[in-house]
């Protein structure tokens, strides 16, 4: 007779996912799921009776036993990455997937996509005279995973026809977005971008190649153009090139980002009369760093216009090389150009080299800067300009309204801005532990086992993730990322003990506008106690960065209308009574005045973020 333990793994586990047990309601459910796993695992590790919460419990891995199973077996076996797209489907994760083919459709008449995304537009609109085609909500998707666009040659060689992109790419998460040799040739027409990759999460590629490159009288716009992103590389290569009276408007460009990187290689050079203006630039942005190369180079009348660019900007740094240098009549006016308050980093190589009756005005432009072989011909104007540095110096509108304040505002009646809560990142699921424990987690392994893509965005996204998760801890800090919910409740209670409690704000109401607070209760008796925090990563399954948090008090708080004082949602509040390890220039005492030891600081736990604390 042959011994149980010769049955296949596989055989087995399809036989017991047979099984069923009756509810008390009397549904059938399956014991061997990992939802079911998780709560019997829960059970046994947390002692008191409080309600599971529904929250966190939702995140769990929607696999079937027998799918467990099975992509369990293939992670063991090294062949999980041949069955990708079955196990990111069923397991609900952030995957990366292989561009479209090119579409060679064409159209004589006006046309309208409307919800699209994950295409590729190969010669479309070429050589089309007139028309419009309108690209509204186009990708616009906040749970949208990875999408990639492509627009090749895409009205190439057309003559008065127009492009408007409304809302294009909106609330992305690691968007890619290529337009190759877009507009070139192009007589008349329009292009207009209004809201583009507004707001986007993670490492965005946006990509303009040899865009309306030898265009004559043609007109390009963005406005709002990846507004209130965070993080992400833009690229306009040789845009604009030999165009013929060409007008490019940039505005709002970047406004309030949080660390982009923008590269701007053979803008408008060579170009005749053209006139660009950039308006709003990367105003109030989080580190920007901005590369004008070979800008203008050899154009002839060119008007540029830089105006309110970078103002009140928290670091980064601006490279022109060769901007306008061999030149013919440019003129160049960077009004109310950096004017931060906080140390950048500008530097101009060559700039308007070679030219001829040209001119160049900075107004109200202070930042450390260095102009090497600067023109010495033409008029160059500089007002009020400071060569000096205001490191010392913070700027409030870099944080959040209402992102941190003071523990005596967590009072009824006490009206108070809302930060924008909301959870930006795309839905994902924890893997089962079964799962997970067999999966590497370092880039290469990661990028092996999901397909990922060298230089990709998903690539970024898992470097600086990984990164993160192998940071040695700060001091006095205990930290751990968790790729499943069973090793969240271990690490929870080798912390706080096996008598806990996790909560999150309720929902996102009241975010991004003022609420009143209603009745405050302090989570154990209002005590001074410790808790763990746990927070989102960008990853292909859902990662939370979990970490100690000593010496802070918790509350939770009704949120009213400030008008109505309706209740529209019960949040979540830590406040952070030591901060002397805290660094000078973190957002909370750019906000709130102070530093490092002096005041406690709080803040509220927002979407899908959570705190772990010893039960009541």
């Amino acid at each position: 007779m042959k011994s149980t333990s010769m049955i296949n793994p596989i055989f087995l586990l399809l036989l017991l996912s047979s099984l069923t047990v009756c509810s008390a309601r009397g549904k059938n459910k399956n014991p061997f799921t990992p939802e079911a796993f998780l709560i019997r695992y829960w059970d046994n590790k947390i002692t008191n009776n409080s309600p599971k919460p529904h929250f966190l419990l939702s995140k769990a891995s929607p696999l079937t036993a027998v799918e467990t199973a099975t992509f369990a077996k293939l992670a063991a076996d090294n062949t999980l990455s041949a069955h990708l797209p079955h196990f990111c489907s069923a397991a609900r994760l952030l995957c990366y997937s292989k561009p479209l083919p090119f579409s060679s459709e064409r159209t004589s008449r006006d046309a309208k996509f409307a919800v699209y995304n994950n295409r590729n537009f190969s010669d479309y609109g070429t050589s089309q005279i007139g028309g419009l085609h309108s690209f509204k909500n186009y990708s616009d998707n906040q749970r949208e995973n990875v999408p990639q666009n492509d627009f090749r040659q895409y009205s190439k060689a057309s003559t008065n026809h127009s492009e408007d992109f409304i809302s294009y790419g909106s609330f992305g998460n690691a968007i890619k977005d290529t337009f190759h040799s877009y507009g070139s040739g192009a007589i008349t027409g329009t292009s207009s971008y209004k809201n583009y990759a507004e707001p986007v999460n993670g490492s965005d590629d946006l990509e303009f190649a040899s865009y309306s490159d030898d265009a004559r009288k043609r007109t390009q716009s963005f406005v709002g153009y990846t507004e209130n992103g965070n993080g992400g590389e833009q690229s306009f290569a040789g845009y604009g090139k030999r165009g013929n009276e060409t007008e490019n408007s940039f505005q709002n460009y970047g406004t309030s980002s949080n660390p982009t990187l923008t590269g701007f290689t053979s803008y408008g050079e060579d170009g005749v009369r053209a006139n660009d203006t950039f308006k709003n630039y990367a105003n109030h942005g989080n580190n920007p760093t901005n590369t004008f190369e070979n800008y203008g180079d050899g154009g002839d009348s060119a008007v540029d216009r830089f105006d309110t660019y970078r103002v009140e900007s928290n670091g980064g740094s601006d490279y022109f090389q060769n901007y306008g240098k061999g030149s013919n009549g440019a003129d160049v006016d960077f009004t109310g150009y950096d004017k931060s308050d906080n140390s950048n980093s500008d530097k101009f190589i060559g700039y308007g080299k070679g030219g001829e009756k040209q001119r160049f005005g900075f107004s109200g432009y202070r930042v450390n800067s260095s102009f090497a072989e600067y023109a010495k011909q033409g008029v160059k104007t500089f007002t009020n300009y400071k060569n000096e540095s205001f490191s010392g110096i913070m700027v409030k509108k870099w944080v959040e309204e209402g992102k941190f304040f003071r523990e005596f505002m967590l009072k009824e009646g006490t009206v108070m801005a809302m930060p924008d809560i909301r959870d930006k990142m795309p839905e994902r699921s924890f893997l089962p532990r079964v799962i997970l424990s067999k999966l590497p987690f370092t880039v290469n392994g990661v990028n092996r086992v999901f397909g990922v893509g060298v230089g990709s965005s998903l690539e970024k996204i898992v470097m600086d993730s990984v990164s993160e998760c192998e940071r040695a801890p700060s001091q006095g800090e205990t930290k751990r990322c968790v790729g499943s919910i069973e090793d969240m409740v271990d690490f929870a209670t080798g912390v706080l003990g096996s008598n806990v409690v996790v909560r999150t704000t309720e929902n996102v109401n009241g975010s991004k506008g003022n609420v009143m607070v209603g009745r405050v209760n302090g989570i154990h008796g209002g005590r001074v106690t410790e808790s763990v925090s746990c927070h989102q990563s960008l990853f292909p399954y859902l990662l939370y960065y979990c970490h100690s948090v000593p010496k802070v008090r918790v509350y939770e708080a009704d949120l009213l209308d400030p008008k109505s004082k309706a209740k529209i949602n019960r949040g979540v509040a830590i406040c952070h009574l030591d901060t002397s390890a805290w660094s000078p220039s973190h957002g909370a005492f750019l906000a709130l005045g102070s530093g490092p030891g002096q005041i406690e600081v709080c803040h509220w736990i927002f979407e899908n973020d959570m705190t772990w604390s010893i039960g009541d």
